[in-house]
């Protein structure tokens, strides 16, 4: 059987439906908490590299391992996902940077289709504009050579694709109702700062998170 490495770096951020969507293609989902556990030996099959609060330029070392981790398994040529934080470090692997944003997206949050991301195999069978659910302060820089496929109001990256199986998601597609009340919970210090209730967080996006997971799950039918 072929095994997905799900990288998580907080016990409330893990996989959601991409678990599902993974297990329906035939992969075993192994799951490591990178900050607490270290990291596997191998990044298997598939490597899903969640999110977290952490910032790719803190100073912890597991990050800087972490770092080298993931140039290992692009280098593998294996299908690689990163979200949220995962992405931030995708792109700092393939030579992007990481600073903060103009404000702190959190909750469901409208992004448009770039004119790479309106031909891309995943994104161009998506709406031209489309809402997701976001919960990041920091943005993403890109080398030249790997465009922006989706982009917000305040973040010009919010996805981008390297290679023709390396996605990286500034947002969460995989997020269910239960996962969200933990993230409220876990992070209320980013809700306050964000001047927004948990029960309007809850009320947005529950509506929005079939779409999101029908999303989801093409992505990594394309990657898989």
């Amino acid at each position: 059987m072929k095994i997905a490495t799900c990288l998580q770096h907080v016990p409330f951020e893990g996989h959601g439906i991409f678990r599902q969507a993974l297990e329906v293609r035939g992969y075993s989902v192994r799951t490591t908490l990178v900050s607490s556990e270290g990291l596997p030996q191998d990044p298997g099959d598939f490597l899903l590299i969640m999110g977290g609060p952490m910032s790719v330029n803190d100073s912890d070392p597991w990050i800087a391992d972490e770092l080298q981790f993931v140039k290992a398994a692009l280098n593998k040529d294996i299908p690689v996902l990163g979200i949220c934080f995962g992405s931030q470090l995708l792109a700092k692997a393939l030579g992007g940077s990481v600073a903060p944003g103009p404000c702190f997206e959190i909750g469901m949050v409208s992004v448009t289709l770039t004119d790479e991301g309106k031909v891309d195999p995943v994104f161009s069978q998506w709406p031209s504009t489309f809402q997701v659910f976001q919960w990041h302060g920091e943005g993403i820089s890109l080398p030249p050579e790997i465009p922006s496929l989706v982009a917000s109001a305040d973040f010009s990256v919010q996805a981008f694709r390297a290679r023709e199986r390396c996605y990286g998601l500034l947002f969460h597609l995989e997020i269910e109702e239960t996962g969200m009340q933990t993230l409220c919970r876990e992070c209320l210090q980013d809700v306050q700062k964000a001047e927004i209730f948990p029960e309007m967080i809850h009320a947005q996006a529950t509506p929005h998170l079939p779409m999101l997971h029908q999303f989801a799950d093409q992505l990594i039918g394309h990657l898989a």
